[in-house]
């Protein structure tokens, strides 16, 4: 079993990465009613229509065959105890809250879950990088220090020498990861999502 967690700063387009990357699992014809779970530790409305995880205190909604989205409402690693004896996925993906640190998130998963294989995947924001690198600069750098891979979005909304300089200051924060440019309101090709989930 896999863990996909997704970090990045607020508005930055995990959201839109989600989606697809649960789409990209899921494929057409899923062999399973609940192959991927995302789960949202940001509030949100959402329908409640799933006995087994309300029941352990999430809010869910189905949003396509094969994919279940919950927002916890509990301990983090309880509430995956749980999803992992209920649903049992194989995919988990997780969005983080846009001012959280993913490598926290990971360590404390995986001190209570170590066989799992937990990776880290950070979306950065083209357009806004520069205008948030001063005030966000401590937070920013502890948010993108430990992912495997690195997303740049938003590629569409900037010319080719700015996001030349958005890349490489990012590195300076990372530059062990995998970086991709890409547009997350349009089609993410499948090498990104392959990256994420370490087949590439």
């Amino acid at each position: 079993m896999k863990i996909v967690i997704l970090g990045g700063f607020l508005g930055s387009g995990k959201t839109s990465v989600v989606i697809q990357l649960a789409k990209y699992v899921v494929g057409d014809n899923p062999e399973q009613a609940t192959k991927v779970v995302i789960i949202e530790n940001e509030i949100g409305a959402v329908s409640i229509d799933d006995k087994v995880l309300r029941a352990g205190g999430y809010e869910v909604q189905n949003m396509f065959s094969g994919c279940v989205c919950c927002t916890m409402s509990g301990e983090l690693v309880l509430g995956l105890h749980n999803i992992i004896r209920d649903l049992n996925p194989e995919l988990i993906i997780m969005e983080a809250t846009g001012v959280a640190y993913p490598h926290n998130i990971r360590e404390t998963i995986l001190r209570s879950l170590p066989d799992l294989d937990c990776r880290v995947t950070c979306v950065t924001d083209a357009q806004r990088w520069k205008r948030l690198l001063k005030p966000m600069e401590m937070l920013l750098k502890d948010q993108l220090d430990s992912a495997e891979v690195i997303l740049i979005n938003k590629v569409d909304l900037v010319d080719a020498e700015t996001l030349a300089e958005v890349e490489a200051s990012i590195k300076t924060f990372n530059d062990q990861a995998q970086f991709f440019r890409i547009s997350a309101l349009e089609e993410i090709p499948a090498a990104v999502f392959a990256a994420m989930l370490g087949e590439a």
